[in-house]
Formats: C-alpha cells, structure tokens, sequence
C-alpha cells in the first residue's frame, strides 16, 4: 500500500499528516513558529522557520505511523495564502516574508485601484485591491525597500517557498495564485494586462499549475534527510482555503463550509466564474481543475478567540491545567451561563482591521453596550457571537449573489465545541453539519496528491471515497430570534464608528 503526506504551513505553525490510501490518518504532528509584528499593522515570518517545522514534522509523521519511508507515493502542499517571500539569485531569502494579515499596504492598494479602476479590476482578475493580496505587497517592497527589490529574482507564497526546498522548483498552483492579484482567475493563466499594468516582470513569477497535477519530485539530499524516496512527486496542492474545502468535501454545488480558525472564511463552490461587482467576497479557482469558488474572509475569528485567552483568560488557563482539558472548554462553558444576544452586549471582531465585508485596514475591534449588569460570561459570548455575525455577513452575500446554498459543514475551533456549532445554526438560521475529517488543508492536499499520483481518479471521487457527514446540529427558534434582533444593529455599529476607526488610526500614527 502507498502513503500520501499533506503538509500545511500555517500561520501559527506548519500541519502535516500522512494517510493510507483508504483516508485514514496514521501519523500528524504540528511544529509551531511565532508571528513578528515589528511595526503597527505588520505581521511577518521568518521562511526558514517554515522549512524547519516541514523537515521536523514529515519525520515525526513517518515516525508515529511507523511505516517504512520508501512506501509514501506523493506529497500535496498547503499554506496561508497571499505571504510574499523574495528571494536572490541564490535563492537566499532577502527580507522577512510579509503575510496575509499584514495591513501596511493601504496606499498600494489605492494606487492599483487608481491605476486600474475599479471595476475594471474585477473583470481581469475578479476581485479588488486588498491589503492582504500580494501585488500590493510587491508594491510596497519597490517602493520602501527598493535596493531588496532590485536583487530579487523570485517571488514566492509561503507553501510554495517550501516546494522549492522540497523540489527545487519554482512553481505554484491556481488557487492560491488566485489571491495574488496578478492572476486571470476566469482563464486561469496569469494576467499579462495586469502585469504590464502594474510594472511587474513575470520572471518574478512561478510557473503556474493545476492543484492536481505534479509541479516537482524531492530532491535525492531531501530525500536522504527526511526518509522517503528521491523522485516522490509533489503535486500543485492549494492555497490553505481551496485545501480546506477540499478536506471538507466542498467540491460540488450547493455544499459549503464555515471555517473557523485564525481567520473565518465562509466557501462556496461554483460551477462558473461567479462575482460580486462590489469586490466584498472573492472570486477564486478551486483546487478541483476547471472549477472556482466564492468565499468570504474575516481576519479575526479565531483569532479574536485566541487574543481573549492569551491576555484575559489567565484563570481559565490555570483551571484547565488542572484537569487537563483545553482552555477554550472552560471558555465556552462560561459563555454558555449568558443569554443568546447577551444582554445587549456586542464584539466587533475587528481586532487586525478586515476584508469581508468592509475590506478596511483601520477597521478596530470594539464592545458596545457594555452596563453594569454585563460579567465575564456575557463578554466571552458575546465576542463569539461577534465573530459568527461577522460570518454571516459572507455567507449573506454569497446567497445574494444567487449561490445554492443546500448544506453548511462547519471546521476549525468553532467545529469542536457543540455550543459554538449551536451558535451557528442558530446565527445562520439554517442547519450546521461536521464531517469525519478533522484535519483541513492538510488532508485536502493529501487527497489532491493521491489524484495527481493516480491513486483516485478525480478529486470528487476522492472526498466521496473517504469524507462523510458526522452530525448535524439544527437552529435553536428561540435563540435565532434573538440573533435576528442584535444582528442588524452589529452591521450599523461598523457604519456607525467607521469614521472613527480612521481617526484612531491617523492619532496613532
């Protein structure tokens, strides 16, 4: 029998897993890594840390499946999406790599808009200029950095840096180059006109490929290092959202999913080239070939979550040590003890500015409604219902858009607690379902390396070989009607502050 590895390198740390051919999962292992913010609004890292936790967890997977290393038949790659890394004619890396979240580009943005206009940007390459994209990143590093700009003779995103370790290649795969900016998202092929545009050599650029098919095979003194065999393909893979949905089984009309991890993203599937003229979702190619997906972003979902317990959650942390639970456990069972809409308290989960629906950089987070009677609990549940509002306002616009929306499998931390998948179905007003498969990108990208290696015949044949429905979780009446009622008055807070947000950000400099 042959293994296929999924890798995936996140933001807070890279993901791999190696599975038999039947799906079932025999070894996973995460090495984390930290996130630099040198400045305000920056966030980068360090891609030798990347390499680092890929070379440690491929071992360790091997290891823990105690299988012998010459069976693995191919390997798919993950990542954060939209990370600029630059690299030297020696492949050196010049300069930190500037992520996903990172805010710095305002200006760039604007100046492409400007450029380009509008509309126009959403006929070429279907979505507008945002300060998480890569062409306004590039931007930016001509501009402030330009003697780093000058020697750089490659342009890479995150998983694909960990391909060229891996191969030697320079490649990437059409659903992560879809969030660049640079790409003809409906042809599928990288935009000459936006390239000119833009004054950007496609030189810097990677090859582009299908997510299936394979992009380079390991090198021998990789092969060597890690324990498999020299030649051991590695497919396109996707950018971390494609790969996720594809481990989620998104992969035909009317499925889709809402994941909750450092970011949210609300995923559709589409047939066709489908677009909002307002630019607040994106238009993408999936990983599946010949086909493309819709999906909303929030910044900060999870990553609100995570921000709460890493600076207020000092007895919850102290607790869970204790008993050996997850701290989050005893968060959630506190938020529980408040009423759905929590007495009139509001999150704005707005903490590193955000994309959908606002696609606003000074965005800040905020409580409003804050009284007396308002404790611990109210606050934990309401920055969770804060963060599932700001979930709604994609999956929203993707129903306006005329998308089929027939089921939602939820993933990621808002996955595992039952009373966050309540809070769900009770927000979305519509069912909630979870899946078998629990690990994301990194199985998603497994899979793809089995079609590419030949071990299934599509990717649709793939997720109906191994991915199946656990449990579904229906919409509390009781609670979807208090929603209803605080949910309207969430969106006109943003409306409401907006201005404000931009004068907080010029007072602070």
């Amino acid at each position: 029998m042959g293994y296929l590895i999924g890798i995936d390198v996140g933001t807070s740390g890279t993901k791999t897993l190696l599975m038999d051919e039947a799906g079932e999962i025999l070894g996973n292992g995460t090495e984390e890594y930290p996130c630099l913010s040198p400045h305000p609004l920056w966030s980068e890292q360090d891609p030798a840390d990347w390499w680092r936790a890929t070379a440690e967890s491929v071992k360790r997977v091997i290891a823990e499946a105690g299988i012998d290393g010459s069976e693995v038949q191919g390997i798919g790659l993950s990542g954060q999406m939209h990370g600029l890394v630059c690299l030297d004619e020696g492949n050196n890396v010049l300069r930190p790599a500037i992520l996903w979240n990172d805010q710095r580009t305002g200006a760039e943005c604007e100046e492409i808009t400007d450029k380009i206009g509008a509309e126009r940007l959403i006929d070429l390459v279907c979505n507008p200029a945002l300060t998480g994209f890569t062409a306004p990143k590039i931007l930016w590093v001509r501009k402030n950095e330009p003697e780093i700009y000058e020697k750089t003779k490659k342009m890479l995103l995150p998983k694909d840096y960990i391909r060229l370790k891996l191969t030697g290649e320079y490649a990437t795969e059409v659903s992560d180059a879809s969030g660049m900016l640079l790409l003809d998202v409906k042809n599928r092929t990288w935009s000459e006109e936006m390239l000119s545009e833009l004054e950007i050599d496609k030189d810097l650029l990677a090859e582009c490929f299908e997510s299936t098919e394979v992009s380079g095979r390991i090198l021998p003194e990789i092969a060597a290092d890690l324990g498999i065999p020299s030649g051991t393909p590695v497919v396109g893979g996707a950018g971390d959202q494609a790969a996720g949905a594809v481990g989620n089984g998104i992969v035909k009309t009317g499925i889709i999913s809402a994941t909750l991890g450092t970011s949210g993203v609300m995923f559709a599937f589409a047939d066709e080239v489908q677009t909002d003229p307002q630019g607040r979702v994106h238009t993408f190619c999936h990983a599946v070939p010949g086909k493309w997906h819709v999906m909303g972003v929030m910044l900060s979902a999870g990553g609100a979550f995570q921000w709460w317990r890493n600076n207020l959650a000092e007895l919850e942390i102290e607790q869970a040590n204790k008993v050996k639970c997850d701290p989050y456990d005893i968060l959630c069972e506190e938020a529980e003890e408040a009423p759905a809409g929590s007495e009139g308290l509001i999150f704005l989960p707005y903490l590193t500015g955000e994309r959908t629906p606002h696609a606003n950089p000074n965005a800040k987070g905020a409580w409003v409604g804050l009284t007396v009677r308002h404790g611990r609990n109210e606050m934990i549940r309401s920055l969770m219902e804060g963060i599932t509002y700001g979930m709604k306002d994609s999956l929203e616009i993707i129903k306006g858009m005329g998308v089929e929306v027939s089921q939602i499998r939820v993933s990621g931390g808002g996955a595992r607690s039952e009373f966050w998948r309540q809070m769900q179905a009770d927000i979305y007003e519509q069912p909630v379902c979870t899946i078998n498969a629990h690990e994301g990108p990194a199985y998603g990208v497994a899979l793809l390396a089995g079609v590419g290696t030949g071990v299934y015949g599509s990717v649709e044949q793939a997720c109906e070989a191994t991915i199946k429905v656990a449990s579904e979780t229906q919409p509390n009446p009781e609670n979807s009607t208090a929603y209803a009622t605080f949910y309207p008055i969430y969106q006109q807070l943003y409306r409401s502050l907006k201005d404000d947000f931009d004068r907080i950000t010029e007072a602070v400099g």
